[in-house]
């Protein structure tokens, strides 16, 4: 690209909606009318979405411009909500099936009453599994990374793949038997063959769903009670071919016949569902068998009970402790912690602090491993990631306000998130700053020195520590101020290597922080000279308000200070004049030693000499 063409992108929050198309603004009604219907997401302003337009990565799977305006049945992307409603159509009409089919079967007089209705139901269930093998044909595939779009490829693809078989052996019409026998539901049974769609519509469920433990629960217990519905028929048809009461394991009449007790369809049901929950589930006396197929069905249900209770037990377990895993390893963190500081003795105030900071981390929903979580992501993925969740703290800082988008992607996989408590110091008047900081939620102070004085308070959206990080003040890379949380604050770390890193790429954006850093500097020391000379015009007025009565005590206090240094004065200048007179002695006393001495080494007595010393040694 040409350096006269080139344009940078710049991320503005501000949008016209002026601009848009008449196709686009459809397409924008209509994704509104389809968003967040089970993902629970946020709907975005329009000058969030301008924000984001800039940064976001362009989705795999979504159709070209040209290819949206074929229609929207050339199409079906695997991962897209559009096929995701469709398995919830076609999962409906298998659950029908799996459900109605045996029902039916069992007990005929249901089939008899309402036939009409049964047999439009069928049938529109029928259309649905044909225009499912449509849908499949259509449904895109990836190839060496890339979505497959071509609907020749795609329907070869569909047809060399065992969906494809189970599909057509699904929608079999052996419906045509009807023809020839009775109208049996049963012959409908390779319905059931469809089986495979409802279980793929469970998996994409889960991975959508924002409560997959739950959605695994009822999972479970649907395919529970649809083993115990059909065992339950099963039963009712056994005991209608061996003869209704002939024997206590079937169910009850008498002589092969139904008493009016046991007649009602109701009555059937249950005790076929009660009889089946009890065989199944193993926690209940039953009837002995007495034949041979009856010794067989009910060995054949215990073994299957037995599973059954494996399954449960196996499912629910997981879905427990899957449930509990995240409280399970944040209180063996916090335990782990607690017995840290009880090795170590920690003081108790201490260890209540930091108590407090995992009770915050865990009732805000918290985690502390966050970057953990994330860093199997690629890095452009993550920074979109991190946009969309701190979107809000992002778009109130003045440096994002209109920079260039790489900037941001680049800036946010940079950011480290921390939590302080309250009072906690952020850092402090003179130290070394070797981190900028970002406000993403909470309040801080910017206070003096003793902390008693606060000059600002900042809030989401505002960012400090970038004056020491560039060394733009007078005293280098000290720090200008102190800042102190008030209460949890969450804010975001950015550590001078990282922005220096960042910076030296994008250098206009360095060029406006040091101008916006100078600018701070600037108010500081207004601030500062403000301050200052309204203490000092304070402490002029209280002089001039108490001024006699200072002069009175000033008075008192000299005068008796004058006295205290003439006392002093008089000492000292007695002690000085004994100190000379025992000078003056010593002196004398020292020439006459002298002198005896010379006049010993010229041959003199002797004597005289030691009278002199012991002389001298006397008057001293």
């Amino acid at each position: 690209m040409n350096e006269g063409t080139s344009r940078t992108s710049k991320v503005r929050f501000s949008a016209n909606t002026d601009t848009f198309s008449e196709d686009e603004e459809a397409d924008i009604r209509h994704k509104r009318l389809l968003r967040y219907f089970y993902k629970g997401g946020r709907r975005y302003s329009e000058a969030e979405k301008a924000f984001l337009s800039r940064v976001r990565i362009p989705s795999v799977g979504l159709l070209a411009d040209g290819e949206t305006k074929v229609g929207r049945l050339r199409f079906f992307d695997p991962g897209g909500d559009k096929l995701y409603y469709w398995l919830l159509i076609v999962s409906i009409a298998v659950v029908y099936n799996s459900w109605a089919l045996i029902l039916r079967t069992s007990f005929p007089e249901i089939q008899e009453r309402h036939a009409i209705i049964w047999i439009v139901i069928d049938y529109f269930c029928d259309v649905i599994y044909i225009a499912d093998v449509f849908v499949s044909s259509r449904t895109g595939y990836m190839e060496d990374g890339i979505m497959q779009r071509d609907i020749q490829k795609m329907r070869r693809h569909y047809l060399h793949t065992s969906a494809f078989y189970l599909d057509a052996a699904s929608i079999v019409p052996l419906d045509i038997a009807y023809i020839f026998i009775k109208h049996e539901p049963a012959i409908r049974m390779n319905r059931l063959i469809k089986y495979h769609r409802f279980w793929r519509f469970l998996d994409r469920t889960e991975s959508r769903t924002s409560y997959p433990n739950l959605f695994r629960l009822a999972s479970l217990m649907q395919f529970i009670l649809v083993l115990i519905h059909w065992n339950a028929c099963i039963y009712f048809i056994v005991s209608r071919e061996i003869g209704f009461g002939t024997d206590t394991w079937v169910y009850p009449g008498i002589n092969g016949t139904l008493t009016e007790r046991h007649l009602s369809l109701t009555r059937k049901y249950i005790y076929s569902f009660y009889w089946s929950t009890l065989t199944l589930t193993t926690i209940g006396e039953v009837p002995p068998p007495h034949t041979n197929v009856e010794f067989i069905i009910v060995t054949l249900d215990y073994l299957i009970g037995v599973l059954l209770f494996a399954t449960i037990v196996g499912n629910v377990g997981s879905i427990i402790t899957n449930q509990n895993a995240g409280k399970v390893d944040f209180q063996n963190k916090m335990d782990g912690i607690k017995a840290y500081m009880r090795f170590h003795k920690i003081p108790q105030h201490l260890q209540q602090r930091v108590i407090k900071w995992f009770d915050y981390l865990w009732m805000n929903k918290k985690h502390p491993d966050e970057e953990e979580l994330l860093h199997s992501l690629p890095d452009k993925l993550r920074a979109e990631l991190a946009i969309h969740v701190h979107l809000d703290s992002l778009r109130k800082v003045a440096i994002f306000q209109d920079c260039e988008a790489g900037f941001l992607s680049e800036l946010v996989l940079r950011l480290r998130p921390q939590l302080f408590s309250p009072g906690d110091y952020v850092c402090r008047k003179g130290e070394v700053g070797r981190e900028m900081y970002i406000v993403n939620r909470g309040k801080l102070e910017v206070v003096s020195e003793t902390g008693t004085k606060i000059y600002a308070v900042l809030e989401a959206g505002s960012y400090f520590g970038e004056i020491s990080v560039l060394c733009m003040s007078a005293a280098g890379n000290r720090r200008t101020a102190s800042v102190r949380s008030v209460g949890y604050s969450e804010l975001f770390c950015l550590s001078k290597n990282d922005l220096m890193e960042v910076l030296d790429e994008y250098p206009e954006i360095k060029t406006k922080i040091e101008s916006i850093a100078k600018q701070r500097l600037e108010n500081d020391k207004r601030r500062t000279s403000v301050l200052l000379s309204n203490k000092h015009n304070r402490t002029e007025t209280d002089c001039a308000d108490s001024e006699p009565r200072v002069k009175s005590r000033s008075f008192a206090k000299m005068e008796e200070k004058i006295a205290t240094l003439e006392r002093e004065k008089e000492t000292l200048l007695t002690e000085l004049k004994k100190q000379r007179e025992e000078f003056s002695d010593r002196l004398a006393d020292l020439e006459c030693s002298m002198s005896h001495l010379s006049r010993e080494r010229r041959g003199d007595n002797v004597r005289p000499a030691s009278r002199s010393f012991d002389f001298v040694w006397k008057r001293r």
